[in-house]
């Protein structure tokens, strides 16, 4: 027997020295040890996945993927080992029925890393579509927490109006005083050729006009001037604090995130809900393989003969029991007739 067959025996959590006596049981033996074996070997990959998701350490993946599998073996090599084979399905079944709830969780639990590995394309590019998402709607956010940018703004838009009404009122009296001075009748001119009473009036009202122009333009600058150093300085501030989100919206890809995407790649893509279900259900297959075999396999002349030895261990520890009680009883007969 080589190494493998040995390690594969350990594995079914069957009694070697027993076994030995039984050579037909022993491919069937070997067939379950494997099969724990090669479910805890998958279990050790899809943890890792898990893991590294996680944590994105190499070592640490390793290390916890590593602790899982040997869980998970152990556990499986336990459920095996711990079914009795007695002729009567429907109580084995019963007995062996929390035994199968409890790998079906367990194969539940392999198979979702595994089909985050298998369906990771569509998870990334779903990842993406959600990123650009919680960017916008923190932009949004941002947007609404510096509402004094866009009130700053709308003072600057009032100065420039009052700057355009002054420029427009300016730019109509030099009409009407250009009216008044070339002599051309309107509404708001004499006719008169020269710089008569009304010219004089008109071009007093125009100096006025450029004086109160040019001094609300100087004013007007500086405000603005102030008004930009306010928006810079703000605008300056909402960038760094989109700069504080940017690394939680590009590190968007922990696990949960990558099973809401799942979940949500599966709602758009009924297709790919089923073939996650199909990874489950032959991980569950997987898982129970052991547990089925035992059940649906005949008694065996490894189950007579742990029958028998388990037996002869209780009729062992009845005779014991008894012959202790007997040679107490007598202990205390003996010392009573002392007395």
């Amino acid at each position: 027997m080589n190494k493998f067959q040995q390690f594969f025996l350990f594995a079914s959590g069957y009694y070697v020295p027993l076994l030995k006596r039984c050579p037909s049981e022993l491919q069937k033996v070997l067939g379950i040890g494997a099969t724990v074996f090669l479910t805890a070997l998958l279990a050790t990959f899809s943890a890792g996945y898990a893991f590294w998701i996680i944590f994105q350490s190499p070592a640490l993946a390793i290390a916890f993927a590593v602790v899982w599998g040997l869980m998970i073996f152990n556990l499986d090599r336990f459920i095996v080992a711990s079914i009795r084979k007695k002729d009567k399905f429907w109580s084995e079944l019963k007995v062996a029925f929390p035994r199968i709830v409890f790998a079906v969780l367990l194969a539940f639990v392999i198979a979702k890393p595994l089909e985050l590995k298998v369906f990771e394309r569509e998870i990334d590019r779903k990842l993406d579509e959600q990123r650009v998402e919680l960017f916008k709607s923190s932009k949004i956010a941002l947007e609404e927490g510096f509402q004094e940018v866009e009130q700053i703004r709308e003072e600057k838009r009032q100065y420039d109006q009052e700057l355009s009404s002054k420029l427009a009122f300016r730019d109509k009296l030099q009409a009407e005083y250009d009216l008044e001075r070339f002599g051309v009748k309107s509404a708001s001119s004499s006719g008169i050729v020269g710089l008569g009473t009304n010219a004089k009036k008109k071009e007093q009202q125009l100096d006025a006009a450029e004086k109160e122009l040019a001094t609300y333009q100087v004013y007007a600058l500086s405000k603005k001037d102030s008004l930009d150093r306010e928006i810079a300085a703000l605008e300056e501030l909402k960038s760094q604090e989109l700069q504080k989100i940017q690394p939680s919206i590009d590190g968007f890809d922990g696990l949960g995130a990558r099973l809401d995407a799942l979940h949500a790649v599966g709602q758009e893509k009924p297709t790919i809900a089923f073939a996650g279900l199909m990874i489950s259900v032959l991980l569950i297959a997987l898982e129970c393989a052991p547990i089925l075999v035992k059940l649906l396999a005949p008694k065996g002349p490894y189950d007579e003969l742990l029958a028998l030895t388990e037996q002869g261990v209780s009729v062992f520890v009845q005779e014991k029991t008894v012959k202790l009680e007997l040679g107490s009883e007598r202990r205390i007969m003996k010392y009573q007739q002392e007395i």
